[in-house]
Protein backbone atom coordinates (compact mmCIF):
# COMPACT_ATOMS: atom_id res chain seq x y z
CA UNK A 1 0.00 0.00 0.00
CA UNK A 2 1.42 3.14 -1.15
CA UNK A 3 1.17 6.45 1.51
CA UNK A 4 1.05 10.03 0.16
CA UNK A 5 1.30 13.16 1.93
CA UNK A 6 -0.97 15.91 0.62
CA UNK A 7 1.97 19.19 0.48
CA UNK A 8 0.39 22.58 1.35
CA UNK A 9 -0.34 25.14 -0.99
CA UNK A 10 2.33 27.22 1.64
CA UNK A 11 5.45 25.08 2.63
CA UNK A 12 5.74 25.49 6.45
CA UNK A 13 8.59 27.82 7.97
CA UNK A 14 11.00 24.76 8.69
CA UNK A 15 10.87 23.10 5.67
CA UNK A 16 12.42 25.84 2.94
CA UNK A 17 14.95 28.33 3.80
CA UNK A 18 13.46 31.64 3.61
CA UNK A 19 16.32 33.42 1.56
CA UNK A 20 19.14 32.68 -0.87
CA UNK A 21 22.53 33.08 -0.47
CA UNK A 22 24.68 36.22 -2.32
CA UNK A 23 27.53 34.51 -3.72
CA UNK A 24 29.57 38.52 -4.02
CA UNK A 25 31.86 38.94 -0.28
CA UNK A 26 31.54 41.78 1.61
CA UNK A 27 33.67 44.18 1.27
CA UNK A 28 33.38 45.84 5.29
CA UNK A 29 35.86 45.62 7.91
CA UNK A 30 33.26 42.77 9.35
CA UNK A 31 34.68 39.47 11.55
CA UNK A 32 32.62 36.50 12.64
CA UNK A 33 35.16 36.30 15.66
CA UNK A 34 35.80 39.79 16.41
CA UNK A 35 35.64 39.00 20.16
CA UNK A 36 39.64 37.69 19.48
CA UNK A 37 40.04 41.22 20.00
CA UNK A 38 39.38 40.82 23.29
CA UNK A 39 41.90 38.08 24.00
CA UNK A 40 44.63 40.15 21.88
CA UNK A 41 43.47 42.96 24.34
CA UNK A 42 44.23 41.01 27.30
CA UNK A 43 47.54 39.08 26.59
CA UNK A 44 49.12 42.74 24.80
CA UNK A 45 47.81 43.88 28.80
CA UNK A 46 49.97 41.32 30.23
CA UNK A 47 52.62 42.11 27.96
CA UNK A 48 53.16 38.66 26.12
CA UNK A 49 54.17 40.41 23.07
CA UNK A 50 57.02 42.51 24.11
CA UNK A 51 58.31 39.75 26.48
CA UNK A 52 58.10 37.54 23.32
CA UNK A 53 60.55 40.31 21.55
CA UNK A 54 63.06 40.36 24.43
CA UNK A 55 63.38 36.87 25.50
CA UNK A 56 63.07 34.48 22.01
CA UNK A 57 64.75 37.08 19.72
CA UNK A 58 64.11 34.21 16.60
CA UNK A 59 64.42 36.63 13.64
CA UNK A 60 66.97 36.61 11.30
CA UNK A 61 65.95 39.06 9.34
CA UNK A 62 64.35 42.99 9.88
CA UNK A 63 61.51 42.61 7.66
CA UNK A 64 58.68 40.54 8.21
CA UNK A 65 56.51 39.71 11.62
CA UNK A 66 58.32 40.59 15.13
CA UNK A 67 58.56 37.19 17.47
CA UNK A 68 55.82 39.00 19.41
CA UNK A 69 53.31 39.21 16.65
CA UNK A 70 53.98 35.72 15.29
CA UNK A 71 53.20 35.11 18.97
CA UNK A 72 50.64 37.00 19.47
CA UNK A 73 48.91 35.26 16.20
CA UNK A 74 49.31 31.17 17.39
CA UNK A 75 47.85 32.37 20.78
CA UNK A 76 44.90 33.89 19.07
CA UNK A 77 44.64 30.66 16.46
CA UNK A 78 44.36 28.44 19.45
CA UNK A 79 42.52 30.08 21.66
CA UNK A 80 39.96 30.54 18.61
CA UNK A 81 39.93 26.85 18.21
CA UNK A 82 42.68 26.44 15.87
CA UNK A 83 44.44 22.56 16.17
CA UNK A 84 47.24 23.20 13.68
CA UNK A 85 49.41 25.85 12.14
CA UNK A 86 47.19 24.85 8.78
CA UNK A 87 43.89 26.23 10.82
CA UNK A 88 45.22 29.92 10.38
CA UNK A 89 44.13 29.90 6.55
CA UNK A 90 40.80 30.07 8.00
CA UNK A 91 41.90 33.37 9.17
CA UNK A 92 42.86 34.85 6.20
CA UNK A 93 41.42 37.85 4.61
CA UNK A 94 40.07 38.56 8.01
CA UNK A 95 40.29 42.69 7.86
CA UNK A 96 38.78 43.47 10.80
CA UNK A 97 41.09 41.17 13.16
CA UNK A 98 43.88 42.74 10.84
CA UNK A 99 43.23 46.41 11.20
CA UNK A 100 42.10 45.72 15.07
CA UNK A 101 45.55 44.11 15.61
CA UNK A 102 48.00 46.14 13.35
CA UNK A 103 49.62 43.80 11.36
CA UNK A 104 48.68 41.28 8.77
CA UNK A 105 47.85 37.74 10.41
CA UNK A 106 50.92 35.30 9.06
CA UNK A 107 50.53 32.85 5.98
CA UNK A 108 50.41 28.77 7.35
CA UNK A 109 53.90 28.35 5.59
CA UNK A 110 55.40 31.59 7.92
CA UNK A 111 53.84 30.47 11.07
CA UNK A 112 55.49 26.61 10.57
CA UNK A 113 58.91 28.31 9.56
CA UNK A 114 58.36 30.26 13.00
CA UNK A 115 57.85 27.03 14.76
CA UNK A 116 61.02 25.43 13.27
CA UNK A 117 63.02 28.12 14.27
CA UNK A 118 62.65 26.47 17.95
CA UNK A 119 64.61 23.10 16.44
CA UNK A 120 68.12 23.10 17.45
CA UNK A 121 69.82 20.08 15.23
CA UNK A 122 73.14 20.19 17.73
CA UNK A 123 70.49 19.09 20.62
CA UNK A 124 68.79 15.90 18.39
CA UNK A 125 72.09 14.97 17.90
CA UNK A 126 72.57 14.49 21.45
CA UNK A 127 69.80 11.68 21.93
CA UNK A 128 71.60 8.33 22.67
CA UNK A 129 70.74 5.05 20.62
CA UNK A 130 67.46 3.41 22.44
CA UNK A 131 69.63 0.81 22.79
CA UNK A 132 71.90 2.26 25.58
CA UNK A 133 69.39 4.93 27.07
CA UNK A 134 65.33 4.49 26.01
CA UNK A 135 64.19 7.42 28.50
CA UNK A 136 66.11 10.41 27.79
CA UNK A 137 64.76 13.98 27.98
CA UNK A 138 65.90 16.03 25.20
CA UNK A 139 66.74 19.32 26.67
CA UNK A 140 64.97 22.25 25.54
CA UNK A 141 66.26 24.55 22.86
CA UNK A 142 67.08 28.53 23.66
CA UNK A 143 63.81 29.17 22.05
CA UNK A 144 61.60 27.06 24.37
CA UNK A 145 63.88 28.38 27.29
CA UNK A 146 62.74 31.74 26.01
CA UNK A 147 59.39 31.02 25.91
CA UNK A 148 59.44 29.43 29.49
CA UNK A 149 60.61 33.11 30.83
CA UNK A 150 57.06 34.45 28.50
CA UNK A 151 54.98 32.01 30.63
CA UNK A 152 56.83 33.22 33.98
CA UNK A 153 56.77 37.23 33.01
CA UNK A 154 52.84 36.60 32.43
CA UNK A 155 52.53 34.59 35.15
CA UNK A 156 53.84 37.88 37.31
CA UNK A 157 52.16 40.61 35.66
CA UNK A 158 48.31 38.13 35.93
CA UNK A 159 49.48 38.04 39.54
CA UNK A 160 49.76 41.79 39.52
CA UNK A 161 46.09 42.34 38.05
CA UNK A 162 44.79 40.36 40.85
CA UNK A 163 46.51 42.84 43.46
CA UNK A 164 45.00 45.44 41.77
CA UNK A 165 41.70 43.74 41.91
CA UNK A 166 42.26 43.58 45.88
CA UNK A 167 42.93 40.10 45.80
CA UNK A 168 46.59 39.26 45.81
CA UNK A 169 47.43 35.85 45.64
CA UNK A 170 49.26 34.78 48.64
CA UNK A 171 49.15 30.97 48.57
CA UNK A 172 50.51 29.31 45.79
CA UNK A 173 49.90 25.08 45.70
CA UNK A 174 51.98 23.64 42.50
CA UNK A 175 49.88 20.48 41.37
CA UNK A 176 52.16 18.48 39.24
CA UNK A 177 51.68 15.70 36.90
CA UNK A 178 52.53 14.66 33.40
CA UNK A 179 49.70 13.70 30.77
CA UNK A 180 50.10 11.82 26.92
CA UNK A 181 49.73 13.37 23.80
CA UNK A 182 48.63 10.81 20.94
CA UNK A 183 50.82 11.34 17.76
CA UNK A 184 51.26 8.68 14.80
CA UNK A 185 54.66 11.08 13.51
CA UNK A 186 57.87 9.23 12.88
CA UNK A 187 59.38 10.58 15.25
CA UNK A 188 57.15 9.92 18.40
CA UNK A 189 57.81 7.48 20.74
CA UNK A 190 56.28 4.41 22.22
CA UNK A 191 54.50 5.28 25.35
CA UNK A 192 53.44 3.12 28.59
CA UNK A 193 49.69 3.01 27.19
CA UNK A 194 50.33 1.25 24.09
CA UNK A 195 50.59 3.98 21.72
CA UNK A 196 52.80 6.67 20.41
CA UNK A 197 53.44 9.84 21.50
CA UNK A 198 54.84 12.52 23.99
CA UNK A 199 54.67 12.45 27.52
CA UNK A 200 54.85 16.54 28.93
CA UNK A 201 55.13 17.63 32.23
CA UNK A 202 52.69 20.08 33.69
CA UNK A 203 52.84 22.32 37.23
CA UNK A 204 49.87 24.07 37.68
CA UNK A 205 49.01 27.22 40.34
CA UNK A 206 46.02 25.85 41.68
CA UNK A 207 44.86 28.77 43.85
CA UNK A 208 45.04 31.19 40.20
CA UNK A 209 44.52 28.11 37.77
CA UNK A 210 47.48 29.17 35.67
CA UNK A 211 50.38 26.64 34.59
CA UNK A 212 53.53 27.93 35.67
CA UNK A 213 56.50 25.27 34.00
CA UNK A 214 56.55 22.34 32.03
CA UNK A 215 58.97 20.34 30.51
CA UNK A 216 58.07 18.64 27.13
CA UNK A 217 59.42 14.41 26.87
CA UNK A 218 58.69 11.75 24.35
CA UNK A 219 56.49 9.33 25.03
CA UNK A 220 58.62 6.85 26.55
CA UNK A 221 59.99 9.09 29.53
CA UNK A 222 58.14 8.17 32.49
CA UNK A 223 56.69 9.93 34.89
CA UNK A 224 58.73 8.98 37.64
CA UNK A 225 61.75 10.00 35.71
CA UNK A 226 63.39 13.31 36.95
CA UNK A 227 60.34 14.97 38.23
CA UNK A 228 62.26 17.57 40.13
CA UNK A 229 63.16 19.62 37.07
CA UNK A 230 59.89 20.80 36.44
CA UNK A 231 58.95 21.05 40.38
CA UNK A 232 62.02 23.89 40.31
CA UNK A 233 60.91 25.38 37.61
CA UNK A 234 57.39 26.03 38.61
CA UNK A 235 58.44 28.09 41.89
CA UNK A 236 60.72 30.04 40.32
CA UNK A 237 57.72 31.14 38.37
CA UNK A 238 55.96 32.26 41.80
CA UNK A 239 55.42 36.33 42.08
CA UNK A 240 56.52 37.92 45.28
CA UNK A 241 53.47 38.16 46.93
CA UNK A 242 53.66 34.76 47.90
CA UNK A 243 53.79 33.88 51.72
CA UNK A 244 53.12 30.33 51.80
CA UNK A 245 53.97 27.32 49.11
CA UNK A 246 52.27 23.50 48.71
CA UNK A 247 53.00 20.90 46.29
CA UNK A 248 50.52 18.00 45.45
CA UNK A 249 51.60 14.76 43.06
CA UNK A 250 50.70 11.35 43.06
CA UNK A 251 52.43 8.43 42.53
CA UNK A 252 54.93 9.55 39.94
CA UNK A 253 56.07 12.40 41.78
CA UNK A 254 57.37 10.12 45.10
CA UNK A 255 60.72 10.18 43.60
CA UNK A 256 63.67 10.59 46.02
CA UNK A 257 65.31 13.75 44.48
CA UNK A 258 62.05 15.53 44.00
CA UNK A 259 61.06 14.76 47.65
CA UNK A 260 64.10 15.79 49.36
CA UNK A 261 64.34 18.54 47.73
CA UNK A 262 60.85 19.50 48.49
CA UNK A 263 61.54 18.81 52.44
CA UNK A 264 65.09 20.42 52.51
CA UNK A 265 65.81 23.05 55.24
CA UNK A 266 66.80 25.42 52.63
CA UNK A 267 63.34 25.76 51.15
CA UNK A 268 62.49 27.49 54.43
CA UNK A 269 64.82 30.61 53.33
CA UNK A 270 63.64 31.25 50.36
CA UNK A 271 60.62 33.73 49.65
CA UNK A 272 57.35 31.76 50.35
CA UNK A 273 59.12 29.74 53.07
CA UNK A 274 58.86 26.11 53.70
CA UNK A 275 57.02 23.68 51.03
CA UNK A 276 54.45 21.45 52.44
CA UNK A 277 53.58 18.52 50.35
CA UNK A 278 51.52 15.45 49.71
CA UNK A 279 52.53 12.90 47.42
CA UNK A 280 50.75 9.90 46.69
CA UNK A 281 52.94 6.95 47.82
CA UNK A 282 54.20 4.25 46.06
CA UNK A 283 52.62 1.17 47.50
CA UNK A 284 56.03 -1.24 47.53
CA UNK A 285 55.70 -4.46 49.20
CA UNK A 286 57.07 -3.32 52.63
CA UNK A 287 54.46 0.01 52.60
CA UNK A 288 51.63 -2.40 51.84
CA UNK A 289 52.43 -5.07 54.91
CA UNK A 290 52.68 -1.72 56.98
CA UNK A 291 49.54 -0.53 56.04
CA UNK A 292 47.89 -3.81 56.74
CA UNK A 293 48.76 -3.90 60.15
CA UNK A 294 47.47 -0.74 61.30
CA UNK A 295 44.77 -2.14 64.02
CA UNK A 296 40.84 -2.33 62.91
CA UNK A 297 39.48 0.45 65.29
CA UNK A 298 42.29 2.86 63.90
CA UNK A 299 40.59 3.23 60.76
CA UNK A 300 38.45 6.43 60.63
CA UNK A 301 35.68 6.72 58.39
CA UNK A 302 35.67 10.01 56.31
CA UNK A 303 32.78 9.30 54.46
CA UNK A 304 30.21 6.44 52.33
CA UNK A 305 30.53 6.63 48.55
CA UNK A 306 26.53 6.11 46.81
CA UNK A 307 27.58 2.63 45.93
CA UNK A 308 28.24 1.84 50.09
CA UNK A 309 32.05 2.07 49.84
CA UNK A 310 33.85 3.73 53.00
CA UNK A 311 36.64 6.03 52.62
CA UNK A 312 38.76 6.02 55.76
CA UNK A 313 41.95 6.83 56.98
CA UNK A 314 44.65 5.59 59.69
CA UNK A 315 48.50 6.93 60.60
CA UNK A 316 50.59 3.85 59.30
CA UNK A 317 54.09 3.51 61.20
CA UNK A 318 56.58 3.14 58.43
CA UNK A 319 59.89 4.50 57.75
CA UNK A 320 61.22 3.64 54.30
CA UNK A 321 65.21 3.51 55.32
CA UNK A 322 66.04 4.61 52.08
CA UNK A 323 70.19 4.65 51.53
CA UNK A 324 69.77 8.89 50.82
CA UNK A 325 68.11 9.26 54.22
CA UNK A 326 70.46 11.42 56.23
CA UNK A 327 70.74 9.95 60.00
CA UNK A 328 69.54 13.37 61.34
CA UNK A 329 66.78 13.87 59.03
CA UNK A 330 63.14 13.84 60.37
CA UNK A 331 61.17 10.82 59.09
CA UNK A 332 58.15 12.14 56.36
CA UNK A 333 54.92 10.89 57.95
CA UNK A 334 52.54 8.26 56.31
CA UNK A 335 48.80 8.48 55.96
CA UNK A 336 47.05 5.51 55.30
CA UNK A 337 43.51 5.48 53.08
CA UNK A 338 41.22 2.27 52.94
CA UNK A 339 38.43 2.03 50.56
CA UNK A 340 36.29 -0.78 52.06
CA UNK A 341 33.44 -2.56 50.69
CA UNK A 342 30.14 -3.27 51.84
CA UNK A 343 29.56 -6.63 52.74
CA UNK A 344 29.02 -8.88 49.71
CA UNK A 345 30.71 -6.80 47.57
CA UNK A 346 33.87 -7.32 45.99
CA UNK A 347 35.75 -5.32 44.00
CA UNK A 348 36.87 -6.27 40.50
CA UNK A 349 40.02 -8.51 41.63
CA UNK A 350 38.09 -10.06 44.17
CA UNK A 351 38.90 -8.13 47.27
CA UNK A 352 37.03 -6.36 49.71
CA UNK A 353 39.75 -3.80 50.36
CA UNK A 354 42.09 -1.51 48.03
CA UNK A 355 45.07 0.05 50.30
CA UNK A 356 46.78 3.23 49.21
CA UNK A 357 48.65 5.86 51.21
CA UNK A 358 50.09 9.86 50.98
CA UNK A 359 53.28 11.11 52.16
CA UNK A 360 53.83 14.21 53.64
CA UNK A 361 55.60 16.63 55.97
CA UNK A 362 52.21 18.29 57.07
CA UNK A 363 51.07 17.90 60.32
CA UNK A 364 47.15 18.20 59.02
CA UNK A 365 44.45 15.98 60.43
CA UNK A 366 44.12 12.87 58.26
CA UNK A 367 40.55 13.71 56.90
CA UNK A 368 41.76 17.20 55.95
CA UNK A 369 45.12 15.90 54.23
CA UNK A 370 43.48 13.17 52.07
CA UNK A 371 40.75 15.72 50.74
CA UNK A 372 43.43 18.66 49.93
CA UNK A 373 45.12 16.01 48.16
CA UNK A 374 42.40 14.94 46.26
CA UNK A 375 41.41 17.99 44.85
CA UNK A 376 44.63 18.28 42.52
CA UNK A 377 43.05 15.83 40.26
CA UNK A 378 40.03 19.05 39.85
CA UNK A 379 43.05 21.58 38.67
CA UNK A 380 45.81 19.62 36.74
CA UNK A 381 43.37 17.30 35.21
CA UNK A 382 41.21 19.81 33.65
CA UNK A 383 43.97 21.58 32.46
CA UNK A 384 45.23 18.92 30.59
CA UNK A 385 41.64 18.03 29.00
CA UNK A 386 41.21 21.96 28.30
CA UNK A 387 44.62 22.34 26.67
CA UNK A 388 44.95 19.24 24.20
CA UNK A 389 41.11 18.78 23.65
CA UNK A 390 40.28 22.44 23.61
CA UNK A 391 43.62 24.28 22.91
CA UNK A 392 45.30 22.74 20.56
CA UNK A 393 48.32 21.27 22.43
CA UNK A 394 46.67 17.78 21.37
CA UNK A 395 48.17 18.22 18.02
CA UNK A 396 51.67 17.78 17.16
CA UNK A 397 52.48 19.98 14.02
CA UNK A 398 55.81 18.83 13.55
CA UNK A 399 58.76 16.10 13.04
CA UNK A 400 61.50 18.22 15.32
CA UNK A 401 60.73 17.89 18.75
CA UNK A 402 61.65 21.38 20.13
CA UNK A 403 59.29 22.75 17.37
CA UNK A 404 56.42 20.73 18.91
CA UNK A 405 57.79 21.95 22.32
CA UNK A 406 57.20 25.15 21.34
CA UNK A 407 53.51 24.72 20.25
CA UNK A 408 52.76 23.23 23.57
CA UNK A 409 54.00 25.73 25.09
CA UNK A 410 52.23 28.22 23.58
CA UNK A 411 49.03 26.15 24.26
CA UNK A 412 49.66 26.76 27.67
CA UNK A 413 50.13 30.54 27.91
CA UNK A 414 46.77 30.77 25.76
CA UNK A 415 45.18 28.61 28.26
CA UNK A 416 46.74 30.86 31.32
CA UNK A 417 45.35 34.39 29.21
CA UNK A 418 42.19 32.84 29.23
CA UNK A 419 41.78 31.47 32.52
CA UNK A 420 42.97 34.98 33.80
CA UNK A 421 40.19 36.57 31.38
CA UNK A 422 37.70 34.44 33.07
CA UNK A 423 38.64 34.56 36.83
CA UNK A 424 39.00 38.70 36.46
CA UNK A 425 36.39 39.60 34.17
CA UNK A 426 33.31 37.58 34.14
CA UNK A 427 30.63 37.38 37.20
CA UNK A 428 31.47 34.64 39.97
CA UNK A 429 28.88 32.45 38.11
CA UNK A 430 31.28 32.05 34.77
CA UNK A 431 34.14 31.83 36.28
CA UNK A 432 34.73 28.66 36.12
CA UNK A 433 33.43 27.66 32.46
CA UNK A 434 35.17 25.85 29.82
CA UNK A 435 36.59 26.51 26.72
CA UNK A 436 33.92 25.81 24.63
CA UNK A 437 31.08 28.42 26.44
CA UNK A 438 34.62 30.99 26.77
CA UNK A 439 34.17 31.01 23.06
CA UNK A 440 30.47 31.66 23.20
CA UNK A 441 30.35 34.08 25.90
CA UNK A 442 33.64 36.44 24.26
CA UNK A 443 34.96 35.19 21.00
CA UNK A 444 32.24 34.12 18.43
CA UNK A 445 30.98 37.50 18.81
CA UNK A 446 30.73 38.94 15.36
CA UNK A 447 31.88 42.56 14.33
CA UNK A 448 32.21 45.84 12.10
CA UNK A 449 35.25 48.00 12.49
CA UNK A 450 34.75 51.25 11.12
CA UNK A 451 36.38 54.64 11.03
CA UNK A 452 34.97 58.19 11.74
CA UNK A 453 37.02 61.20 12.21
CA UNK A 454 40.28 59.12 11.41
CA UNK A 455 39.58 56.93 14.58
CA UNK A 456 38.94 53.23 14.44
CA UNK A 457 36.12 52.23 16.08
CA UNK A 458 34.79 48.55 16.76
CA UNK A 459 31.25 47.83 17.16
CA UNK A 460 29.83 44.20 17.75
CA UNK A 461 26.75 42.47 16.47
CA UNK A 462 25.85 41.01 19.57
CA UNK A 463 23.52 40.97 23.34
CA UNK A 464 24.13 44.06 25.42
CA UNK A 465 25.24 41.44 28.30
CA UNK A 466 27.29 40.30 25.59
CA UNK A 467 29.37 43.87 24.83
CA UNK A 468 29.36 45.08 28.40
CA UNK A 469 31.59 42.03 29.25
CA UNK A 470 34.02 42.97 26.17
CA UNK A 471 33.95 46.22 28.04
CA UNK A 472 35.11 44.96 31.18
CA UNK A 473 38.13 42.78 29.63
CA UNK A 474 38.91 46.27 28.10
CA UNK A 475 38.77 48.22 31.28
CA UNK A 476 40.91 45.29 33.61
CA UNK A 477 43.62 45.08 30.79
CA UNK A 478 44.37 48.51 30.30
CA UNK A 479 46.42 49.71 27.36
CA UNK A 480 46.82 53.36 25.58
CA UNK A 481 44.38 53.84 22.76
CA UNK A 482 45.26 55.92 20.06
CA UNK A 483 43.67 56.97 16.38
CA UNK A 484 44.42 55.33 13.36
CA UNK A 485 44.37 57.08 10.40
CA UNK A 486 43.85 56.29 6.95
CA UNK A 487 44.54 57.69 3.73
Amino acid sequence: MCLYVRVPARLPIQSKSPFHIDPTPLEEMGSAHAGLLAASRALRSLGVPVLADVNLQLKTRQRGLTDGQFVESILLLQTLGGECPEDMSLLAHDTCLERGLGFELPKVRTVRDFLDRFHDESLAATRPEREIQKGFILPCSKGVAGLQQVQVGTVRNVAKKYAQAGEALKIATIDQDATIIESHKQSALAHYDEGRGYQPMVAVWAEADLVVADEFRDGNVGARQEPLNCAKMAYEALPESVRARYFRGDSACHENDLIQWLKHPDRAKEKGGAIGFAVSAVMSEALQKAVKKVEEQEWKTIKTEADGTLRQWAEVEFVPGEASEKKDSVPLRYVGLRLLKAQGVLFADGSDRHHHAVVTNLDWAGERLLQWHREKAGTIEHVHDEVKNALGGGHMPSQHFNANAAWFKLSLIAYNIVSATRRLCFRAEDRSVRLKKFRLLVINLAGRMSRFQCTLRLRFCAAKEAIERVLKIWEVFALPTQATAFK
